[in-house]
């Protein structure tokens, strides 16, 4: 028998899906060319917002009409535990919804206890993955969250969270055999903290960096970028951070159930840009949550202006049913929040595409991720721009390049006659 595992929604998915993968692959199953040559075709959905949700059902129904007569079509992932038996009531074509915990082919897999306290035979968390068919590598240290943003639905299906012991962490490490690994959670910094273990999140990206040869770190929320965190990742040679702000006015944040202001921001960026210059930075934001007013999206884009931002991404709000937003008053009409969303994209593209051509000239050193694309510390697989390099360098390799151009996200590099300074050159 074959499969195809469709994936959908952020990097934590994915590595469900490497663990899924496996799994089939332990089973006896083997990985199809395409959806119409599987036996079985496994979609792992997304339910984080609504945009997220109409794109998980829309790739259902694709794969559901591409699948070759006799196969089987299983949906699991966030929108399978969250709406399960809504989901099978209205998309007939579905022969399976596998919500965490649920049997998948036979197999129980789960990220952990599930509704009603049921422990299944596997954790999804902790099952093993297949080396890296890329040089890099998503790395999930954790499950769950335990903050309550007043958007965020997560906790509410993904649980409380569950970080992983760091011996199993360095043997996934091992086992993965790439270049770089990106290590995600629903709340990084906060690693270790429902083990007792405060901080661990330090000695985590040291470890790691030990095995590898660039270490990046996704999703930190502020208040836990400490100062000791901050040389930590710097002195990993790829000081790029990922701060999950979504917004910088600070009456609105507290409306979000959120820490911190624009002020607080600033201050802290520019000290990281002081400690080190080629620093790179990447933040979201929610536009539209009930009560933002004018005067809080002014404040957006000015900061945006201030902090010249690597890059940024910004998402309309979505009400969540079971959030602390989804009955509050004074929301945002969606033609409003349409405009505020071009405007905040507008001023950032630009703002990208400056900071992007002032690299040229200067030199990288790059990451060949496949044939004539690599990365540098500045550049995040899947989510930045690349660098486009000769197409003759061999991925998996170190290159050390010059920028010669720049267009918008993205960047055209030859290879350098020296060695090149800076960032990534561990």
């Amino acid at each position: 028998m074959r499969y195809w595992v469709e994936t959908l929604g952020c990097p934590k998915n994915q590595v469900d899906s490497d663990k899924l993968t496996g799994s089939l692959a332990s089973g006896g199953l083997s990985p199809a060319p395409a959806p119409e040559d599987a036996d079985v075709v496994v979609v792992n959905t997304c339910a984080f917002i609504e945009a997220a949700r109409q794109e998980s059902i829309d790739t259902i129904l694709e794969l559901a009409e591409r699948r070759r007569p006799g196969s089987r079509l299983v949906v699991t992932g966030c929108m399978a535990e969250r709406y399960g038996a809504e989901l099978a009531a209205a998309l007939p074509e579905v022969d399976h919804v596998a919500g965490f915990g649920e049997d998948l082919l036979a197999t129980p897999v789960s990220l952990g206890p599930t509704r009603g306290g049921k422990v299944p035979a596997f954790d999804l968390l902790e099952l093993p993955r297949p080396p890296s068919a890329a040089p890099w590598a998503y790395l999930k240290v954790a499950e769950g969250c335990d903050r309550r943003c007043g958007f965020c639905a997560i906790p509410s299906f993904r649980g409380r969270q569950r970080s992983r012991r760091l011996d199993d962490l360095l043997a996934e490490v091992d086992a993965l055999a790439a270049r770089e690994v990106v290590l995600v959670a629903q709340d990084l910094a906060s690693y270790g903290r429902d083990l007792g273990q405060r901080g661990a999140i330090g000695p985590l990206v040291e470890a790691v960096a030990a095995r590898v040869d660039r270490v990046r770190l996704l999703y930190l929320y502020p208040s836990q970028l400490t100062d000791g965190l901050i040389e930590v990742i710097g002195a990993t040679g790829c000081a790029y951070f990922d701060l999950s702000l979504q917004h910088v006015s600070r009456p609105h944040l507290a409306r979000m159930r959120r820490w911190g202001s624009g002020e607080r921001f600033l201050e802290r960026i520019g000290r990281i840009r002081a400690r080190w210059a080629e620093a790179a930075f990447r933040s979201s934001f929610i536009v539209g949550y009930p009560g933002e007013t004018e005067e809080d999206h002014d404040r957006l884009l000015a900061w945006l202006a201030d902090a010249e931002l690597d890059w940024a991404g910004f998402f309309p709000y979505s009400r969540e049913d079971g959030t602390y937003a989804a009955d509050l008053p004074d929301q945002v009409p969606a033609g409003l929040v349409a405009e505020r969303l071009a405007e905040c994209s507008e001023l950032q593209d630009a703002i990208t595409a400056r900071r992007r051509r002032a690299l040229v000239g200067t030199g990288a050193r790059v990451l060949v991720d496949a044939p004539g694309v690599a990365r540098s510390h500045r550049e995040a697989p899947e989510i930045d721009g690349v660098v486009r390099v000769p197409a003759d360098l061999p991925p998996g390799t170190w290159q050390d390049v010059v920028i010669t151009a720049a267009e918008g996200p993205d960047l055209d590099a030859a290879v350098a006659a020296a060695p090149a300074m800076g960032m990534g050159t561990r």
